[in-house]
């Protein structure tokens, strides 16, 4: 597979496991209402979902070894399907949330097959685009998945946006039915030679300075409905507008971060870190006031989009030599953080209110920023 309608194909995919996955962001404050839970017990839709995948995804990839890497991604997107569709009949909170784990047992399935299709495709000047492609589909899946879920959930209700979500997984699964070849990626199955990257001291540290990142991204993003609500005073339909902005200059952020990932990665990593800083500061003194916080989405969307594929390319770095492997890794280590940051945001809320969430993403940041500094020094490469 080496087309870029290929990997524009795998993203598709993407869009949907992520609209289920985030789409419910948008949602927590009406699924928190309906079910009489705290917002931040509400956040375990979203911690529960990717703690399964940190812990479960490299299992799950050498469970399937064995089976075809096109019906693996085809079965991972109708497990999604039907999850949103029982979704929207549950009875209870604690339903609802079993009925979120099931199908986060396959997203690292598909995550890592589309990723490792990306990273062996074209030559290495190629891979950051290749990449960023697969990582489209998060994007745009901010850019409509979530603000259209947020939407349904406003016009309609909660059951809506998980029947859309369904659909969007539905169409998912027919587009890649029809148009996407056999897949050949490398093989998942975990060898001798494969485990020995385990052994490499930089991989550690691009995993702790992932992990950080990741938790600090989320830290407040997983609670951004509820910011806008309480802290900006916005309104549903205004909420999910907030949304699909923060998503469409999403795009463009994506678009930045893998075209100069690919010639500074230091550099770029560094300045995101700095900026995504700058824009929480930002967030604590301007939250309140109307028509700067709409700026502060647009600059805050921008900055945020890149982190997934910045996170993902100083990673796999680490080990080119075993793709699959080291992208369910990531993907575990990504949702682990994920996990990390929703409930580091929800004790936050907490203990301080929804107002000073920012600052547990300030923290994790000045603290990514350390590790990226020092992995600087230790290793003295430049392009590090």
């Amino acid at each position: 597979m080496r087309t870029e309608k290929d990997l524009w194909l795998l993203a598709l995919g993407v869009f949907g496991i992520t609209t289920t996955e985030f789409g419910v962001i948008g949602v927590l404050p009406d699924i928190a209402m309906a079910f009489h839970v705290t917002i931040d017990k509400a956040g375990w839709l979203l911690s529960a979902f990717a703690l399964i995948v940190a812990f479960f995804g490299p299992f799950m990839m050498m469970l399937f070894s064995k089976i075809n890497r096109k019906t693996l991604l085809l079965f991972s997107l109708l497990i999604f399907a039907v999850a949103n569709v029982l979704s929207a009949f549950a009875t209870s909170f604690y339903h609802l949330l079993i009925i979120r784990m099931l199908p986060a047992f396959f997203h690292p399935v598909y995550w890592s097959i589309a990723l490792s299709v990306a990273i062996n495709t074209g030559d290495k000047q190629n891979t950051s685009k290749a990449v960023s492609i697969i990582f489209s589909g998060l994007t745009i899946a901010t850019v409509l998945g979530v603000p259209l879920a947020t939407f349904i959930s406003a016009m309609l209700n909660w059951q809506g946006a998980f029947l859309i979500t369904a659909f969007i997984n539905v169409l998912a699964l027919i587009g890649i039915k029809i148009w996407l070849p056999p897949v050949t990626a490398g093989s998942p199955k975990v060898t001798g030679p494969q485990t020995n990257i385990f052994r490499n001291s930089l991989l550690w540290t691009n995993l702790l300075l992932a992990f950080f990142i990741i938790t600090a991204m989320y830290s407040t993003y997983g609670y951004m409905a509820d910011f806008l609500k309480q802290v900006s005073h916005m309104q549903g339909g205004t909420i999910s507008i907030m949304l699909l902005l923060f998503g469409l200059v999403g795009i463009g952020g994506n678009y930045l971060a893998g075209r100069y990932m690919s010639r500074q990665p230091y550099l770029t990593t560094l300045l995101f870190l700095l900026l995504l800083s700058g824009v929480h500061l930002l967030l604590y003194w301007l939250g309140g006031s109307f028509m700067p916080m709409v700026l502060l989405v647009v600059i805050w969307g921008l900055v945020h989009a890149g982190g997934f594929l910045i996170s993902n390319i100083q990673v796999t770095s680490s080990a080119p030599q075993a793709s699959e492997l080291i992208n369910s890794v990531f993907t575990s280590c990504g949702n682990l953080a994920v996990t990390a940051g929703a409930l580091l945001g929800g004790h936050w809320i907490a203990g301080y209110g929804i107002a000073n969430v920012v600052w547990s993403t300030v923290g994790c940041l000045t603290i990514a920023i350390l590790i990226l500094l020092f992995k600087r020094i230790k290793y003295q490469r430049p392009g590090l």
